[in-house]
């Protein structure tokens, strides 16, 4: 019996050996890869005069932590190059990097942000368009991973969360209430719904409320206009249908009264604008522009005319 215990003990050893000795080997392997993947990206960085040496130690820093992290090597790449591509300087390409990191060391998905950086670059946008585009997305996903973690914590059972979390955080983008957000998760879990009935429940409630923004409603009669259709019934079915009527309501009073409705506009944090024929401020021109705020406009504002109170004013030139 003695002897059948220690025979165990030692294969216990054995085997624990073994996985550890695996375990550093794996890890080694991995560093290996990452130090590689950091020397062909300073080769990238050097190649170019964009960057001082220390603006490029400071990008490489953060390449290899990215790295580390388990953001995809070719997605770092990329981002680089085109930051060269469109003269963006280091300390943009970092708080780019930066946002990326911190979503990721905070178990949220990254690949919506990285779609985003691509987006902004193949459109021309600018480096404070990107950082606030970007900004604003890995907000919504927290907010978004706020409202699973809520419906988790009062025992609900959601399966996909990344999924779910990236569907919430579309609907935050849309100006979807957050408690509105919250409640389809709970009530559609509560019903049995699957992943893809919330997600197009989700998407429906994000028409709605572009169309009520787009109709002249501000986010704080939007949100009241929600709460009020959710507290109304109990079937989501309905809930829908109720904010379509309140939101056909309050277009027909506004068209009653003479108003045109506010035409439909989308901020520069929510959506990355379209390339234009325009050449974008150059790093270094005036007026500077801070990472995440909106670009301000650079032209000169017309002088202004009064024309004489007989006469017509003359249609603005074009």
């Amino acid at each position: 019996m003695i002897l059948k215990n220690k025979n165990k003990i030692i294969l216990s050893l054995v085997t624990s050996f073994v996985i550890l000795s695996l375990a550093i080997f794996t890890f080694a392997a991995e560093e290996d890869n990452i130090n590689e993947q950091v020397a062909e990206l300073k080769d990238i960085l050097n190649s170019s005069s964009s960057y001082s040496a220390f603006q490029s130690r400071m990008i490489l820093n953060s390449v290899q932590d990215l790295l580390e992290s388990g953001i995809p090597f070719e997605d770092t790449k990329n981002i680089i190059e085109n930051s060269i591509e469109e003269s963006f300087d280091a300390y943009s390409v970092k708080k780019v990097f930066d946002v990326i990191l911190e979503t990721q060391q905070e178990g949220l998905p990254t690949e919506p942000l990285i779609n985003k950086v691509n987006e902004g670059f193949a459109k021309n946008a600018n480096k404070g368009v990107i950082i606030s585009v970007i900004s604003t997305k890995a907000e919504n996903l927290k907010k978004a991973n706020e409202i699973l973690n809520e419906a988790r914590q009062e025992g609900l059972k959601i399966n996909g969360g990344e999924e779910m979390v990236e569907i919430l955080a579309d609907s935050l983008e849309n100006d979807v209430p957050q408690e509105s957000l919250s409640w389809l998760l709970k009530t559609g879990t509560g019903e049995g719904k699957s992943i893809e009935e919330i997600s197009e429940i989700s998407e429906e409630l994000s028409y709605l409320s572009l169309m009520a923004y787009d109709s002249g409603l501000s986010l704080e009669e939007i949100s009241l206009l929600f709460k009020k259709a959710i507290e109304s019934s109990n079937n989501i079915e309905e809930i829908c249908e109720n904010i379509q009527t309140s939101l056909d309501a309050e277009i027909s009073t506004a068209k009653l009264e003479g108003g045109e409705g506010k035409p439909s506009t989308t901020s520069d944090s929510e959506t990355l604008p379209a390339s234009t024929t325009e050449s974008p401020v150059e790093i270094g021109e005036t007026p500077t522009q801070e990472a995440g705020e909106a670009p301000t406009e650079t032209d000169s504002a017309p002088e202004p005319s009064t024309p004489p109170a007989e006469e017509a004013p003359s249609p603005p030139e074009n």
